[in-house]
Protein backbone atom coordinates (compact mmCIF):
# COMPACT_ATOMS: atom_id res chain seq x y z
CA UNK A 1 0.00 0.00 0.00
CA UNK A 2 3.06 2.35 1.00
CA UNK A 3 4.35 2.22 -2.45
CA UNK A 4 1.53 3.08 -4.23
CA UNK A 5 1.16 6.16 -2.59
CA UNK A 6 2.37 8.36 -5.93
CA UNK A 7 -0.56 6.60 -7.86
CA UNK A 8 -3.57 6.44 -5.74
CA UNK A 9 -6.05 7.90 -7.16
CA UNK A 10 -7.76 9.85 -4.16
CA UNK A 11 -11.54 9.90 -3.34
CA UNK A 12 -13.56 13.31 -2.39
CA UNK A 13 -14.29 13.42 1.40
CA UNK A 14 -16.48 16.18 2.10
CA UNK A 15 -19.15 18.19 3.38
CA UNK A 16 -20.74 21.83 2.28
CA UNK A 17 -20.41 23.58 6.01
CA UNK A 18 -18.88 27.30 5.25
CA UNK A 19 -16.86 29.60 7.65
CA UNK A 20 -16.45 33.21 6.39
CA UNK A 21 -14.74 33.40 2.93
CA UNK A 22 -13.35 29.34 3.09
CA UNK A 23 -15.83 26.52 3.55
CA UNK A 24 -14.61 24.06 6.40
CA UNK A 25 -14.32 20.58 5.06
CA UNK A 26 -15.12 17.51 7.31
CA UNK A 27 -15.05 13.94 6.41
CA UNK A 28 -18.35 12.19 5.61
CA UNK A 29 -18.04 9.39 3.00
CA UNK A 30 -15.77 8.52 0.60
CA UNK A 31 -17.52 7.90 -2.99
CA UNK A 32 -14.82 8.07 -6.45
CA UNK A 33 -14.75 11.38 -8.33
CA UNK A 34 -15.79 10.02 -11.41
CA UNK A 35 -19.01 9.39 -9.82
CA UNK A 36 -19.41 12.40 -7.37
CA UNK A 37 -18.46 15.27 -10.09
CA UNK A 38 -21.80 15.52 -12.50
CA UNK A 39 -23.20 18.78 -11.02
CA UNK A 40 -22.62 22.40 -9.13
CA UNK A 41 -22.88 21.11 -5.38
CA UNK A 42 -20.09 18.16 -6.70
CA UNK A 43 -17.74 20.78 -8.12
CA UNK A 44 -18.05 22.47 -5.44
CA UNK A 45 -17.16 19.36 -3.25
CA UNK A 46 -14.43 18.34 -5.63
CA UNK A 47 -12.49 21.76 -5.27
CA UNK A 48 -13.32 22.05 -1.71
CA UNK A 49 -11.43 18.28 -1.79
CA UNK A 50 -8.59 19.65 -3.91
CA UNK A 51 -7.75 22.72 -1.13
CA UNK A 52 -8.18 20.31 1.63
CA UNK A 53 -5.69 17.94 0.07
CA UNK A 54 -3.57 20.96 0.35
CA UNK A 55 -3.89 21.88 3.49
CA UNK A 56 -2.72 18.60 4.43
CA UNK A 57 0.53 18.46 2.83
CA UNK A 58 1.49 22.18 3.31
CA UNK A 59 0.65 22.18 7.14
CA UNK A 60 3.81 20.87 8.51
CA UNK A 61 5.99 18.08 5.94
CA UNK A 62 6.46 20.54 2.83
CA UNK A 63 7.01 23.79 5.35
CA UNK A 64 9.62 21.97 7.67
CA UNK A 65 11.98 21.46 4.26
CA UNK A 66 11.65 24.97 4.21
CA UNK A 67 12.85 25.82 7.37
CA UNK A 68 14.80 23.01 8.99
CA UNK A 69 17.13 23.09 6.08
CA UNK A 70 18.06 26.82 6.52
CA UNK A 71 20.21 28.20 9.63
CA UNK A 72 17.29 29.67 11.97
CA UNK A 73 15.83 26.40 13.86
CA UNK A 74 17.47 23.93 15.89
CA UNK A 75 15.65 19.69 16.29
CA UNK A 76 15.13 18.93 19.77
CA UNK A 77 13.71 15.65 19.94
CA UNK A 78 15.50 12.57 18.78
CA UNK A 79 13.95 11.29 15.64
CA UNK A 80 17.48 11.40 13.16
CA UNK A 81 15.69 12.10 10.03
CA UNK A 82 14.60 15.52 11.12
CA UNK A 83 18.04 16.21 12.19
CA UNK A 84 19.24 15.01 8.29
CA UNK A 85 17.44 18.22 7.09
CA UNK A 86 19.59 20.29 9.17
CA UNK A 87 22.84 18.28 8.35
CA UNK A 88 21.67 18.83 4.66
CA UNK A 89 22.63 14.88 4.61
CA UNK A 90 18.86 13.46 3.75
CA UNK A 91 18.38 9.80 2.83
CA UNK A 92 16.05 8.95 0.40
CA UNK A 93 14.68 6.71 3.07
CA UNK A 94 13.40 9.78 4.91
CA UNK A 95 9.65 9.72 5.92
CA UNK A 96 8.86 13.54 5.75
CA UNK A 97 10.12 14.11 2.31
CA UNK A 98 8.18 10.63 1.19
CA UNK A 99 5.17 12.38 2.71
CA UNK A 100 5.59 15.48 1.15
CA UNK A 101 6.20 13.66 -2.09
CA UNK A 102 3.24 11.47 -1.80
CA UNK A 103 0.69 14.56 -0.03
CA UNK A 104 1.60 16.67 -3.28
CA UNK A 105 0.74 14.26 -6.08
CA UNK A 106 -2.36 13.36 -4.00
CA UNK A 107 -3.25 16.76 -4.69
CA UNK A 108 -2.52 16.89 -8.11
CA UNK A 109 -4.88 14.00 -8.57
CA UNK A 110 -7.90 15.67 -6.76
CA UNK A 111 -7.38 18.75 -9.25
CA UNK A 112 -6.69 17.06 -11.82
CA UNK A 113 -10.28 15.26 -11.43
CA UNK A 114 -11.52 19.08 -11.28
CA UNK A 115 -9.77 20.01 -14.48
CA UNK A 116 -10.77 16.83 -16.48
CA UNK A 117 -14.67 16.96 -15.23
CA UNK A 118 -16.18 20.46 -14.61
CA UNK A 119 -15.77 22.06 -17.76
CA UNK A 120 -18.57 19.00 -18.88
CA UNK A 121 -20.55 19.42 -16.13
CA UNK A 122 -24.14 20.67 -17.28
CA UNK A 123 -26.30 22.03 -14.62
CA UNK A 124 -28.50 25.38 -14.86
CA UNK A 125 -27.19 25.86 -11.53
CA UNK A 126 -23.23 25.90 -12.35
CA UNK A 127 -23.32 28.94 -14.25
CA UNK A 128 -20.33 29.71 -16.26
CA UNK A 129 -18.80 32.43 -13.90
CA UNK A 130 -18.63 30.06 -11.26
CA UNK A 131 -17.34 27.01 -13.48
CA UNK A 132 -14.65 29.21 -14.39
CA UNK A 133 -13.74 30.39 -10.97
CA UNK A 134 -13.98 26.47 -9.79
CA UNK A 135 -11.36 25.07 -12.95
CA UNK A 136 -9.34 28.68 -12.18
CA UNK A 137 -8.42 27.59 -8.62
CA UNK A 138 -7.60 23.87 -9.65
CA UNK A 139 -5.28 26.07 -12.05
CA UNK A 140 -3.82 27.91 -9.64
CA UNK A 141 -3.38 24.54 -7.19
CA UNK A 142 -1.80 22.61 -9.23
CA UNK A 143 0.60 25.53 -10.29
CA UNK A 144 1.18 25.97 -6.71
CA UNK A 145 1.87 22.07 -6.55
CA UNK A 146 4.55 21.69 -9.38
CA UNK A 147 6.38 24.90 -8.38
CA UNK A 148 6.82 22.98 -4.56
CA UNK A 149 7.67 19.58 -6.36
CA UNK A 150 10.65 21.88 -9.25
CA UNK A 151 11.85 23.59 -6.06
CA UNK A 152 12.31 20.67 -4.01
CA UNK A 153 13.35 18.13 -6.18
CA UNK A 154 13.96 19.53 -9.64
CA UNK A 155 12.98 17.80 -12.38
CA UNK A 156 9.71 15.14 -11.19
CA UNK A 157 6.90 13.55 -13.47
CA UNK A 158 4.02 16.23 -14.68
CA UNK A 159 0.86 14.46 -14.90
CA UNK A 160 -2.15 16.35 -16.01
CA UNK A 161 -4.66 13.64 -16.10
CA UNK A 162 -7.23 11.71 -12.89
CA UNK A 163 -5.57 8.38 -12.10
CA UNK A 164 -8.34 5.83 -12.08
CA UNK A 165 -6.08 3.39 -10.99
CA UNK A 166 -2.40 2.18 -9.56
CA UNK A 167 -0.95 1.22 -13.06
CA UNK A 168 -2.39 4.66 -14.92
CA UNK A 169 0.68 6.36 -13.95
CA UNK A 170 3.61 3.53 -14.26
CA UNK A 171 6.65 4.05 -16.48
CA UNK A 172 6.22 8.29 -16.34
CA UNK A 173 9.50 9.49 -16.37
CA UNK A 174 11.09 12.29 -14.27
CA UNK A 175 10.81 15.91 -16.77
CA UNK A 176 13.43 18.75 -16.42
CA UNK A 177 13.17 21.29 -13.74
CA UNK A 178 12.64 23.25 -16.55
CA UNK A 179 9.82 21.45 -17.93
CA UNK A 180 8.03 21.42 -14.60
CA UNK A 181 8.62 25.51 -13.98
CA UNK A 182 6.97 25.60 -17.62
CA UNK A 183 4.09 23.70 -16.65
CA UNK A 184 3.91 26.14 -13.36
CA UNK A 185 3.54 29.39 -15.66
CA UNK A 186 1.31 27.06 -18.14
CA UNK A 187 -1.39 26.44 -15.37
CA UNK A 188 -0.72 30.36 -14.25
CA UNK A 189 -1.81 31.65 -17.02
CA UNK A 190 -4.94 29.62 -17.76
CA UNK A 191 -5.85 30.46 -14.49
CA UNK A 192 -5.49 33.77 -14.35
CA UNK A 193 -8.34 33.72 -17.45
CA UNK A 194 -10.58 32.01 -15.45
CA UNK A 195 -10.51 33.60 -11.91
CA UNK A 196 -12.53 36.30 -10.85
CA UNK A 197 -10.49 40.10 -9.36
CA UNK A 198 -11.94 39.90 -6.25
CA UNK A 199 -9.94 39.81 -3.11
CA UNK A 200 -9.61 36.28 -0.75
CA UNK A 201 -7.01 35.75 1.59
CA UNK A 202 -8.17 31.34 1.60
CA UNK A 203 -9.25 30.90 -1.92
CA UNK A 204 -7.16 31.91 -5.27
CA UNK A 205 -8.18 34.72 -7.23
CA UNK A 206 -6.73 36.64 -10.05
CA UNK A 207 -4.72 38.70 -7.33
CA UNK A 208 -3.29 35.31 -5.89
CA UNK A 209 -2.40 34.53 -9.10
CA UNK A 210 -0.29 37.48 -9.71
CA UNK A 211 1.38 37.25 -5.95
CA UNK A 212 2.79 33.18 -7.06
CA UNK A 213 3.56 34.79 -10.20
CA UNK A 214 6.01 37.40 -8.59
CA UNK A 215 7.74 34.71 -6.86
CA UNK A 216 7.42 32.33 -9.65
CA UNK A 217 9.63 35.12 -12.00
CA UNK A 218 11.48 35.86 -9.05
CA UNK A 219 12.73 32.36 -8.63
CA UNK A 220 13.60 32.15 -12.78
CA UNK A 221 15.82 35.50 -12.32
CA UNK A 222 13.33 37.26 -14.57
CA UNK A 223 13.14 40.45 -12.68
CA UNK A 224 11.14 42.73 -14.62
CA UNK A 225 8.05 40.28 -14.69
CA UNK A 226 8.73 39.56 -10.52
CA UNK A 227 8.67 43.67 -10.07
CA UNK A 228 5.58 43.86 -12.71
CA UNK A 229 3.28 41.56 -10.76
CA UNK A 230 4.31 42.53 -7.37
CA UNK A 231 3.27 45.80 -8.03
CA UNK A 232 0.10 44.13 -9.51
CA UNK A 233 0.20 43.35 -5.56
CA UNK A 234 1.40 46.05 -3.72
CA UNK A 235 -1.49 48.85 -5.64
CA UNK A 236 -4.54 46.99 -4.47
CA UNK A 237 -5.72 48.65 -2.17
CA UNK A 238 -6.93 45.30 0.15
CA UNK A 239 -3.22 44.26 1.06
CA UNK A 240 -0.96 46.54 3.08
CA UNK A 241 1.31 45.61 5.96
CA UNK A 242 -0.12 45.64 9.09
CA UNK A 243 1.25 46.98 12.28
CA UNK A 244 2.57 46.10 14.57
CA UNK A 245 4.37 42.77 12.96
CA UNK A 246 2.19 40.28 14.90
CA UNK A 247 -0.97 41.71 13.86
CA UNK A 248 -1.55 39.57 11.62
CA UNK A 249 -1.35 36.39 13.57
CA UNK A 250 -2.20 37.19 17.34
CA UNK A 251 -4.80 37.62 19.20
CA UNK A 252 -6.19 34.42 16.82
CA UNK A 253 -6.18 37.43 14.18
CA UNK A 254 -6.84 35.54 10.52
CA UNK A 255 -7.66 37.01 6.94
CA UNK A 256 -5.97 40.54 7.56
CA UNK A 257 -5.05 42.62 4.92
CA UNK A 258 -1.25 41.42 5.28
CA UNK A 259 -2.29 38.04 3.91
CA UNK A 260 -1.76 37.30 0.22
CA UNK A 261 -3.29 33.60 0.76
CA UNK A 262 -3.32 31.57 3.82
CA UNK A 263 -4.81 28.04 4.66
CA UNK A 264 -7.56 27.80 6.67
CA UNK A 265 -7.53 25.36 9.86
CA UNK A 266 -10.98 24.53 12.06
CA UNK A 267 -11.35 22.76 15.15
CA UNK A 268 -12.35 19.85 12.77
CA UNK A 269 -9.56 20.04 11.35
CA UNK A 270 -6.73 21.49 13.06
CA UNK A 271 -2.96 22.95 12.17
CA UNK A 272 -0.19 20.39 13.36
CA UNK A 273 1.49 23.10 13.50
CA UNK A 274 0.96 24.36 16.96
CA UNK A 275 2.26 21.24 19.00
CA UNK A 276 5.61 21.06 17.20
CA UNK A 277 6.39 24.77 18.22
CA UNK A 278 4.75 25.11 21.77
CA UNK A 279 6.36 23.83 24.40
CA UNK A 280 5.28 20.95 26.71
CA UNK A 281 3.61 23.81 29.22
CA UNK A 282 1.16 24.94 26.74
CA UNK A 283 0.37 20.95 25.35
CA UNK A 284 3.11 20.88 22.77
CA UNK A 285 6.01 19.10 22.29
CA UNK A 286 8.47 22.00 21.00
CA UNK A 287 10.53 19.31 18.79
CA UNK A 288 11.87 22.37 16.69
CA UNK A 289 12.81 25.86 18.07
CA UNK A 290 14.74 28.88 17.16
CA UNK A 291 18.69 28.34 17.31
CA UNK A 292 20.75 30.82 19.58
CA UNK A 293 22.05 32.73 16.34
CA UNK A 294 18.17 33.32 15.49
CA UNK A 295 17.48 34.17 18.60
CA UNK A 296 19.92 36.82 19.11
CA UNK A 297 19.00 38.67 15.53
CA UNK A 298 15.71 38.57 16.32
CA UNK A 299 15.70 39.71 19.86
CA UNK A 300 18.40 42.99 18.81
CA UNK A 301 15.90 45.67 18.22
CA UNK A 302 18.04 46.72 15.29
CA UNK A 303 17.30 44.12 13.97
CA UNK A 304 14.44 42.25 14.93
CA UNK A 305 12.14 45.10 15.90
CA UNK A 306 8.75 43.94 17.11
CA UNK A 307 9.37 40.59 15.08
CA UNK A 308 10.40 38.96 18.50
CA UNK A 309 7.22 38.68 19.26
CA UNK A 310 7.69 35.77 16.96
CA UNK A 311 9.83 33.65 19.65
CA UNK A 312 8.50 33.53 23.38
CA UNK A 313 10.19 32.14 26.78
CA UNK A 314 8.99 28.52 28.55
CA UNK A 315 8.79 27.92 32.05
CA UNK A 316 12.54 26.48 31.54
CA UNK A 317 13.92 29.74 30.67
CA UNK A 318 13.92 28.09 26.96
CA UNK A 319 12.87 29.75 23.71
CA UNK A 320 10.38 28.95 21.39
CA UNK A 321 8.38 29.37 18.29
CA UNK A 322 5.59 31.55 18.74
CA UNK A 323 3.97 31.90 15.91
CA UNK A 324 1.47 28.95 15.61
CA UNK A 325 -0.06 29.25 19.71
CA UNK A 326 -3.56 28.74 19.48
CA UNK A 327 -5.84 26.38 21.57
CA UNK A 328 -7.31 24.49 19.53
CA UNK A 329 -4.65 24.44 17.12
CA UNK A 330 -6.65 26.13 14.39
CA UNK A 331 -3.75 28.73 13.13
CA UNK A 332 -3.71 29.65 9.99
CA UNK A 333 -0.49 28.44 7.60
CA UNK A 334 0.69 31.74 5.67
CA UNK A 335 1.47 30.89 2.13
CA UNK A 336 1.85 34.10 0.96
CA UNK A 337 1.92 37.50 2.68
CA UNK A 338 2.70 41.52 1.11
CA UNK A 339 5.32 41.58 3.19
CA UNK A 340 6.99 39.05 0.66
CA UNK A 341 5.53 40.71 -2.64
CA UNK A 342 7.24 43.89 -1.10
CA UNK A 343 10.70 41.84 -0.27
CA UNK A 344 10.32 40.74 -4.11
CA UNK A 345 10.21 43.74 -6.20
CA UNK A 346 12.89 44.95 -3.86
CA UNK A 347 15.15 42.19 -4.97
CA UNK A 348 14.11 42.46 -8.91
CA UNK A 349 14.76 46.79 -8.10
CA UNK A 350 17.94 45.72 -6.78
CA UNK A 351 18.58 43.36 -10.02
CA UNK A 352 17.64 45.49 -12.85
CA UNK A 353 19.41 49.05 -11.37
CA UNK A 354 16.44 51.01 -9.50
CA UNK A 355 18.32 51.30 -6.24
CA UNK A 356 16.27 53.96 -5.16
CA UNK A 357 13.00 52.20 -5.20
CA UNK A 358 14.64 48.27 -3.97
CA UNK A 359 15.87 50.14 -0.75
CA UNK A 360 12.06 52.05 -0.73
CA UNK A 361 10.82 48.74 -0.70
CA UNK A 362 13.22 47.39 1.82
CA UNK A 363 12.65 49.85 4.54
CA UNK A 364 8.61 49.25 4.10
CA UNK A 365 8.97 45.59 5.39
CA UNK A 366 11.29 47.27 7.98
CA UNK A 367 9.41 50.42 8.99
CA UNK A 368 6.81 47.98 9.62
CA UNK A 369 8.48 46.53 12.27
CA UNK A 370 9.68 48.97 14.15
CA UNK A 371 13.55 49.37 13.03
CA UNK A 372 15.22 51.60 11.78
CA UNK A 373 15.80 52.71 7.69
CA UNK A 374 18.95 51.62 6.10
CA UNK A 375 20.97 53.09 3.32
CA UNK A 376 23.35 50.08 1.68
CA UNK A 377 25.25 51.54 -1.14
CA UNK A 378 25.07 49.34 -4.55
CA UNK A 379 23.72 46.26 -5.69
CA UNK A 380 25.27 43.72 -3.66
CA UNK A 381 25.13 45.11 -0.74
CA UNK A 382 21.30 45.66 -1.07
CA UNK A 383 20.78 42.44 -2.19
CA UNK A 384 22.72 40.77 0.97
CA UNK A 385 20.36 43.30 3.31
CA UNK A 386 17.27 42.04 1.00
CA UNK A 387 18.67 38.36 2.14
CA UNK A 388 19.10 39.31 5.86
CA UNK A 389 15.85 40.39 6.01
CA UNK A 390 13.58 38.06 4.96
CA UNK A 391 15.92 35.76 7.09
CA UNK A 392 14.38 37.40 10.05
CA UNK A 393 10.74 38.05 8.35
CA UNK A 394 10.03 34.97 7.13
CA UNK A 395 11.72 32.96 10.21
CA UNK A 396 8.89 30.30 11.01
CA UNK A 397 7.86 29.96 7.42
CA UNK A 398 9.11 28.19 5.14
CA UNK A 399 11.62 30.41 2.41
CA UNK A 400 14.88 30.40 4.27
CA UNK A 401 15.91 26.81 2.59
CA UNK A 402 14.71 27.95 -0.95
CA UNK A 403 15.89 31.66 -0.84
CA UNK A 404 19.07 30.38 -0.56
CA UNK A 405 19.44 28.34 -2.79
CA UNK A 406 17.55 30.01 -5.69
CA UNK A 407 20.56 32.76 -5.04
CA UNK A 408 23.03 30.23 -5.06
CA UNK A 409 24.09 31.69 -1.34
CA UNK A 410 23.63 28.15 0.01
CA UNK A 411 27.05 26.73 0.09
CA UNK A 412 28.52 30.18 1.70
CA UNK A 413 25.86 30.28 4.00
CA UNK A 414 24.96 27.23 5.12
CA UNK A 415 28.62 25.52 4.57
CA UNK A 416 27.22 23.24 1.66
CA UNK A 417 30.40 21.33 -0.50
CA UNK A 418 28.49 18.82 -2.71
CA UNK A 419 25.70 21.29 -4.86
CA UNK A 420 23.79 18.16 -5.10
CA UNK A 421 22.39 18.54 -1.52
CA UNK A 422 20.41 21.64 -2.95
CA UNK A 423 17.96 19.14 -4.38
CA UNK A 424 16.61 16.75 -1.83
CA UNK A 425 16.49 12.58 -2.98
CA UNK A 426 13.69 10.87 -4.68
CA UNK A 427 12.01 9.26 -2.17
CA UNK A 428 12.90 5.42 -2.21
CA UNK A 429 9.39 4.00 -1.79
CA UNK A 430 8.43 5.98 -5.41
CA UNK A 431 11.83 4.39 -6.80
CA UNK A 432 10.56 0.79 -6.23
CA UNK A 433 7.14 1.31 -7.44
CA UNK A 434 8.00 2.71 -10.68
CA UNK A 435 11.71 1.65 -12.63
CA UNK A 436 10.91 4.82 -14.81
CA UNK A 437 12.02 7.00 -11.96
CA UNK A 438 15.62 8.03 -11.56
CA UNK A 439 17.68 8.82 -8.48
CA UNK A 440 19.05 12.70 -8.37
CA UNK A 441 22.42 12.10 -8.53
CA UNK A 442 24.28 11.86 -5.12
CA UNK A 443 22.20 10.25 -3.60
Amino acid sequence: MKAFKYFLATALTFSLASCGNFLEVEPRASISDQQTIVDKVSSETAIRGAYDSFRSYYSVNLQSIGYLSGDNIQWTGSQSQVQEFINHSVNAENSTIASVWSGIYTTLNRINHVIDKVPTVSDPLLTDALKNQIIGEAYFLRSLAYFDLARIWGGVPIITKPTLSPQDNRGIARASQAEVYAQVIADLEQAETLLPSTTDRFRATRKTVWALKARYYLYQNNYVKAAEFADKVIADAGYKLVKPYNAFFANDARGTEESVFEIFYSINETNAHRGQWQPQQNGGTRQWAPNDAFVALVNNPAIGGTRSALVAKDNQNRWYGNLYYRSPATDPTFVIRIAELYLIRAEARANTGNTTGAISDLNAVRERSGIASVTPSGKDAILLAIENERRIEFALEPHRWFDLVRTGRAAAVLNISDPNKLLLPIPAEQLLADKALKQNPGY
